[in-house]
């Protein structure tokens, strides 16, 4: 198993500390991305997230297959969208916005205010109601973002903060947002950097469709730059009940436990598509009881805590398994095949579903004998 670390040279050296520290994303990989000497750089220290080896997960796939998850929920606000608001928000700081806006269902909101407040500027978001987890709605909020809950879906709310954006001298940081994608490409960038090439299969979820979208601009300019000598299979895997890529058509009323990709008309959709189209791979749907099984598997088997939306990758990776998908891809020579499974975000995002998926029983009296037996002690 190849492994290695991101190369010393893109550390910023600091005397006071033993090692260089990681220094964010912008200064990490600069030269990929649209800053230049007079951008403001916004950074929280984003990316640099662990790549781990699932042992569970890689049994499951089948024989020759190592799986490792992209943990990017040790993201600053908890997600990988940490990653494209660190890019959109120094170039709107150079551009000298008076303020930043976003429709959410959770995530942007809460990087995008964060990143606003770092840089000193304000943050309006609009969200759908009742339809965000308090876990993000809670961030946005601490950060001093003016949120405005809508009586409409995400898509709508989507509509609204374009309109807003043309009529105001204010920055969209949505995914629509080139910006973001070009932070956001850099999760491959780490991926290669990490394993010392590409992985074979690269698996996210989809909502806005912004994420794969970002991951193949990625692994396609490390590509053409000869930093790696092939490129993934794209696969995305979409919510059932919001499945627009799959089913072909927008999805008027999307539904899903999985609020992150709760998206019936995802702003990147061709995008997505092409990534999928050109990489020889494909979008399909999982069931939230699919996406619900994984949550609980990376939980209680890995260690590794999700919000449900990241945990469609593991529950596509699974579904493929039993139909015994890896075994039939080709391989070179005795090399293992490499899956990499996108974990977007952290748990603690939506912690009322963990909640509600485990019972946790009624109070017990503080008796040893009694504890014993419940805690299943003899």
């Amino acid at each position: 198993m190849k492994v290695r670390m991101v190369s010393d040279q893109l550390r910023t050296p600091n005397s006071r500390l033993r090692t260089s520290p990681w220094p964010g994303i912008i200064e990490a990989y600069r030269s990929h991305l649209p800053v230049s000497p007079v951008t403001p750089v916004v950074t929280l220290l984003e990316g640099n997230t662990p790549l781990i080896f699932s042992p569970t997960l890689s049994a499951q796939a089948g024989r020759r297959v190592e799986v490792y998850l992209k943990y990017e929920g040790t993201n600053p606000t908890g997600s990988f969208k940490d990653r494209g608001m660190t890019v959109a928000i120094s170039k709107a700081k150079e551009a000298k916005s008076m303020a930043v806006l976003c429709a959410s269902t959770g995530n942007t909101s809460a990087s995008a205010s964060a990143y606003a407040a770092r840089a000193g500027m304000r943050s309006l978001v609009l969200i759908p109601s009742g339809a965000i987890a308090l876990g993000k709605l809670s961030q946005a909020l601490i950060h001093g973002a003016r949120v405005a809950a809508v009586e409409a879906n995400f898509d709508a709310c989507l509509a609204l903060v374009k309109s807003l954006a043309q009529t105001f001298p204010i920055t969209l940081v949505n995914s629509i947002n080139p910006h973001r994608i070009e932070g956001q490409k850099t999760i491959a960038f780490e991926i290669c950097e990490t394993l010392g090439e590409a992985p074979d299969v690269n698996i996210t979820p989809v909502g806005n469709a912004g994420n794969i979208t970002a991951q193949w601009k990625g692994y396609r300019e490390y590509y053409r730059l000869g930093r790696i000598a092939r490129l993934p299979l794209m696969l995305g895997f979409q919510a059932e009940g919001a499945a627009p890529l799959v089913k072909g058509k927008i999805v008027a009323k999307p539904r899903t436990i999985a609020t992150a990709i709760r998206i019936g008309n995802p702003a990147s959709w061709q995008g997505a598509m092409a990534a999928a189209e050109e990489s020889r791979g494909f979008i399909r749907a999982v069931s939230d009881r699919e996406i619900l099984e994984a949550y609980r598997l990376l939980a209680a088997r890995e260690g590794v805590f999700v919000e449900p939306a990241s945990a469609a990758s593991v529950a596509g990776l699974l579904k493929l398994a039993k139909s015994g998908y890896f075994g039939a891809l080709k391989r070179t020579g005795s090399r293992p095949l490499t899956v990499v499974c996108i974990l977007t975000g952290h748990g603690l995002k939506d912690p009322e579903r963990a909640i509600k998926s485990i019972r946790l029983g009624k109070p017990l009296p503080p008796s040893l004998s009694v504890i014993s037996k419940a805690v299943g002690l003899k």
